[in-house]
């Protein structure tokens, strides 16, 4: 037999050879998609599954770029997601246009060598991102049964141009991701349809917990073009009295009411029927009225009408929303907003019933309020039942030291007489008992008082209580004395110079403030009843001149407490810094009286200080000669919860984010929660002032404040074992920290109580 011949050999060496090449990339081929089934079935999330395909394609592809687009039959269109910052935004072009829609329409791939060369290529991509595309290798994502969900693509070959064995890779690629699409669709959907179920939980639950009518009403209609996707809404009440259809729109004083008859236009003929009317075109309905777009400058296109129906089947109301965007209203938006509107068709009678109880009382609570006269309500048992603004003033007492109390045991001492003169009214039928210039005394003062003692008699003839009216007929000087009691005496002379322009009521934006002595019930305990008044002597001394000093107005005392209020009556234009200034000068001013006080061998004294602005009501009302001064509002109430929390996060001045936006002044702060105070439901940023520190008091403060912000982060996204080694940071620079402290047993107690829910951060605070 011949010997093999040199030529031959080395051509069976170079196939050999080949083969081995071939075979290695098959194996190395198989690898990358058994790790490419591995990588991608372990994701879950959409986004970060399409960001990882196309970098996976991209690169194995040896292309410069890579997208993935997948197919919304509800639109018709190829989306995909491309992550810009912190956000991701959506691309959306129709399934028919370019050279993915191709692709998807034919379920073939495609390799195009010269994009601009080939029609149906867009080139304005290119011109908005400034990328030159040269060439396109984009194949469909295909599904084990054969659907054609997507199509995936990549850009510009690096080196030389795509193959068929590019292609071919990619289509293998698509086919091993098209599972994993698949679900991770599935369940991005499955989400969203929960999450819409329960923010429309949540909404009408939201909604529905609010008995203010003229709020009930905005909210509806805002959140009923919201979940529309429309121009505007419009919830309409009937008014069975006028037999009209009414609603509200606007707020405050530029609140407007749009009325019509309950028989009229698109709205009407809803009420009328009880039946819902959806119309795609409205300008080719009958029953539309142009008029009104003729009035307004707007054009109405599409109307979706149904009816509001309370538990006993009646028509209430109607809901009309306009103009949805992208289309006419659909079957179900007609359903989402039946249902809607089912849900919320109890609050709304519940709110107009509250409304009218609401409108009654406070006539009657204003009429009290706005007068000068004390007036005094006992029920038949001889109690207190109910004491308006002026009555306090006069008597000079707290709400808690009147309501509830029998007459006897409030009007005692040099008052006994007045009980005593309660036992001889008479009941239906007898006089009211009349006592000119009488004499009473409020807190050790002498009053001159004109007195009425009337019995209260119920319709059938009972009598169910009392009636005392208190007119206070001390002269000028003395009305001047008993407001130096409250405000600075300065403005005291201003107000009555001012005459009826100063006494005026009126709604104005001021900080208020809130201080209060802590653990003040053991104080007085030990040191008694002559003791306690000294040190309050002497603390309120010093406390009222650090807030007249910043030109503030002394509320009240209220125990141990004090209520004052920068911006009333006369405004300044940096009250928000005048009360913090303030309260940093008593912090500071209390830390100098307490090393008195242990120089004396007395306990120190600690305290918390609470600030809040906003638009409250504040009245002088009457004449220089008589006057009643009142402030209300609901940025009182938040002013004293603040003090009240200054325990719960160990801090000595605590301010709410309203007056933190007002400040003028920089300041050494650190937000410490967002919280929602008793008897709200919106949170509340609360920061905490930290100006008054030194080295010795609070060390490393900067490096603190830093180091709580980044462990606070944390805290409210719910990472909780990085809030609390980020807190243990903190305490390492400041062991004295409580607050990084308080937050440790917060998240120990979060980890093992999970909150219910989605959790956002914001702690609720249960007491006052």
């Amino acid at each position: 037999m011949d010997a093999e011949s040199p030529v031959r050999r080395a051509a069976g060496s170079r196939s050999g050879r080949e083969t081995l090449v071939e075979l290695r990339a098959r194996l190395r081929r198989s690898e990358m998609l058994i790790k490419l089934t591995q990588r991608v079935a372990a994701i879950d999330n959409l986004d970060e599954l399409l960001a990882t395909l196309v970098e996976v394609t991209a690169n194995e592809t040896d292309a410069e770029r890579g997208s993935l687009f997948l197919n919304d039959p509800a639109t018709g269109e190829l989306y995909s997601r491309v992550a810009q910052g912190t956000f991701n935004r959506e691309i959306r072009l129709l399934n028919t246009a370019g050279i993915a829609g191709a692709v998807f329409q034919s379920g073939e791939g495609l390799i195009v060598d010269d994009a601009y060369a080939d029609a149906r290529f867009n080139r304005d991509v290119d011109e908005k991102t400034g990328f030159k595309t040269r060439s396109i290798l984009c194949v469909p994502i295909r599904t084990a049964k054969g659907e054609v969900i997507g199509v995936v693509q990549t850009l510009n070959k690096r080196s030389g141009r795509f193959t068929d064995s590019d292609r071919e890779l990619l289509e293998a690629m698509a086919l091993q991701a098209a599972a994993a699409l698949q679900n991770t669709r599935y369940i991005e959907r499955m989400k969203r349809t929960r999450q819409q179920e329960m923010e429309f939980l949540d909404l009408v639950s939201d909604i529905t917990s609010s008995l203010e009518l003229s709020v009930l009403l905005r909210r509806v209609m805002s959140e009923a073009t919201r979940m529309l996707k429309a121009d505007r809404s419009t919830l309409f009440l009937n008014n069975e009295k006028t037999h009209e259809l009414w609603s509200e729109v606007g707020e405050g004083l530029n609140a407007v009411q749009i009325r019509l008859p309950n028989t009229a236009g698109i709205a009407g003929a809803v009420f009328q029927s009880g039946k819902t009317i959806n119309i795609p075109h409205a300008y080719a309905d009958l029953r539309f009225n142009p008029a009104f777009d003729k009035k307004t400058g707007y054009f109405t296109r599409s109307i979706l009408c149904v009816p509001v129906v309370n538990k006993n089947g009646k028509v209430i109301g109607v809901t009309q929303a306009l103009n949805k965007r992208g289309g006419p209203f659909t079957a179900e938006d007609e359903a989402r907003l039946k249902a809607f509107t089912a849900q919320v068709s109890i609050a709304l009678e519940n709110a107009k019933l509250f409304d009218d109880v609401q409108n009654m009382k406070n006539y009657n609570q204003s009429m009290l309020e706005s007068m000068s006269n004390g007036v005094i309500t006992l029920n038949d048992e001889g109690r207190i039942h109910t004491c308006n603004a002026a009555g306090y003033r006069i008597l000079k007492a707290r709400e808690a030291d009147v309501l509830g109390k029998p007459v006897a045991e409030f009007f005692t001492g040099a008052n006994a007489w007045l009980a005593e003169r309660f036992k001889t009214l008479g009941g239906a039928g007898a006089k009211g008992d009349v006592l000119m210039d009488a004499e009473l005394e409020a807190r050790g003062e002498k009053l001159s008082v004109n007195l009425t003692l009337q019995p209260l008699i119920s319709l059938k003839g009972q009598r169910v209580g009392s009636l005392l009216m208190i007119e206070n007929i001390s002269n000028e000087k003395r009305m001047k004395s008993t407001m130096a009691r409250y405000m600075d005496p300065g403005l005291a002379d201003r107000l009555l110079a001012g005459g009826g322009e100063a006494l005026g009521g009126q709604s104005v934006e001021a900080t208020v403030l809130f201080s209060d002595i802590r653990s003040f019930t053991t104080l007085t305990e030990e040191l008694g009843a002559q003791g306690t008044v000294a040190l309050l002597n002497e603390y309120f001394t010093i406390m009222v001149n650090c807030i007249t000093a910043e030109g503030g107005m002394l509320d009240k005392f209220i125990g141990d407490a004090i209520m004052a209020e920068f911006g009333i009556p006369i405004p300044h234009g940096d009250d928000a810094d005048r009360a913090l200034r303030a309260s940093i000068a008593m912090i500071n001013e209390l830390r100098a009286l307490n090393t008195k006080r242990q120089q004396r061998g007395q306990k120190p004294i600690l305290m918390g200080i609470g600030l809040n602005t906003d638009t409250i009501v504040s009245g002088n009302i009457g004449s220089p000669k008589r006057m009643d001064y009142t402030v209300i509002g609901d940025g009182v109430n938040l002013a004293s919860r603040l003090e009240s929390a200054c325990k719960e996060y160990s801090a000595q001045i605590l301010i709410s984010e309203f007056t933190f936006r007002k400040l003028k002044g920089t300041y050494r702060t650190r937000e410490v929660d967002k919280v929602v105070v008793k008897g709200k439901t919106e949170p509340v940023a609360v920061f905490e002032v930290l100006d008054y520190h030194n080295d010795e008091t609070f060390p490393n403060l900067p490096d603190v404040v830093n180091q709580f912000r980044t462990a606070l982060g944390h805290y409210r996204k719910g990472e909780f074992d990085r809030a609390i080694a980020g807190f243990n940071d903190t305490l390492a620079l400041h062991p004295g920290d409580k607050l990084s402290a308080t937050y440790i047993q917060r998240c120990e107690y979060l980890k093992s109580h999970p909150p219910e829910g989605k959790w956002e951060g914001v702690w609720v605070m249960k007491s006052k």
